[in-house]
């Protein structure tokens, strides 16, 4: 059993309050929110000890769970990193990639688990062709969202965009080259809506869009790479992979006449739909860090995978900011 307490009974965190209890490796200690009301809430409907005392909570505890606002990150995980806890926090990393850099070096130091919440890698749909092999030259993403108060302390980059970021650098084995980036301010005073293009060392390049002011939601991504075409729906659960094979070793299959340039190649078409398994991605992070610790194993989002994220989407920032300052 893993002994984890919970640092911000948000919207967030009341959730990750809820599945902990539900996990049977994981014993949940307590939880600390300065708030009154986020507290007498949580201890009504889940009968879970509030802690008036971070650090009290974090000497209770082998693991501490992160889901407080994005500006404390590098506080409480420091705090729990000194005392030589594993920590679970929630993306972005932290608030800034200098805060990031010292939480990577702190960790490496105190040998233990740290795992951020980059929550797609769980969702069901990239789940079921994380067996794929990948080699990607253009990606495409849009995550669109309709406005919500919530999470507008943070500009839609470390909002949204970040998740994808963390698929993409998680799909691409490169180096990122170059970054190009727009934005605009729409309704709250960070970037409400932004285009980034990745170029990568490899050739590879990604083309994501993210906004929190749509009229209708999307979380989409679209992966092109030779004889094939990979589309996962993050938000209806849908995989497609289109592949194109030699027709002589498909005779049954669909076929098409693809132009080679000085000749005409038959190919054959096949359209694969992955089962996708029914997953709680947030129970499924939260599970898979408490075996990392237990089993003494790699956790599955690294910190350092955190960091590259972050350290992507500050790139991405710096451009957004730039190009505003000409308009």
């Amino acid at each position: 059993m893993v002994k984890i307490g919970v640092l911000g009974a948000g919207h967030l965190g009341k959730i990750h309050i809820k599945l902990l209890k539900e996990i049977p490796t994981v014993e949940l200690i307590g939880f600390y929110d300065p708030s009154d009301a986020n507290a007498e809430q949580v201890v009504n409907q889940y009968g879970v000890p509030r802690f008036t005392n971070m650090h009290r909570l974090i000497d209770a505890c082998d693991a501490i769970d992160i889901v407080t606002p994005t500006i404390s990150h590098y506080e409480c995980a420091r705090a729990a990193i000194k005392k030589a806890k594993h920590i679970f926090i929630e993306k972005p990393l932290a608030n800034t990639v200098s805060e990031a850099k010292s939480l990577v070096a702190l960790s490496h130091e105190a040998h233990i688990k740290a795992q951020v919440g980059h929550v797609e890698r769980f969702n069901p749909a990239f789940l079921s062709v994380k067996d794929q092999h990948f080699a990607p030259m253009f990606i495409e993403s849009h995550r669109l969202s309709t406005f919500n108060p919530r999470g507008t302390d943070v500009s839609v980059v470390l909002d949204l965009m970040i998740h994808d970021i963390d698929i993409v650098l998680h799909l691409v084995k490169s180096n990122v080259k170059k970054v190009s980036a727009s934005g605009v301010k729409v309704i709250s005073n960070q970037p409400d809506i932004a285009n980034a293009r990745l170029e990568f060392d490899n050739g590879c390049v990604a083309n994501l869009t993210a906004s929190r002011i749509s009229m209708k939601k999307m979380r989409k991504m679209r992966l092109f790479q030779r004889d094939s075409y990979v589309s996962i729906d993050f938000a209806d659960n849908v995989t497609e992979i289109l592949t194109l094979s030699d027709a002589k070793d498909h005779p049954d299959a669909l076929t098409i006449d693809i132009n080679t340039g000085d000749q005409f190649s038959k190919k054959a078409v096949r359209l694969d739909r992955p089962e996708v398994q029914p997953v709680n991605a947030i129970k499924l992070e939260l599970e898979m860090f408490a075996n990392a610790i237990i089993h003494d194993t790699e956790t599955p989002v690294t910190i350092e995978d955190g960091f590259r994220a972050l350290q992507v989407a500050h790139m991405i920032l710096q451009k957004v900011e730039k190009n505003a300052a000409f308009h």
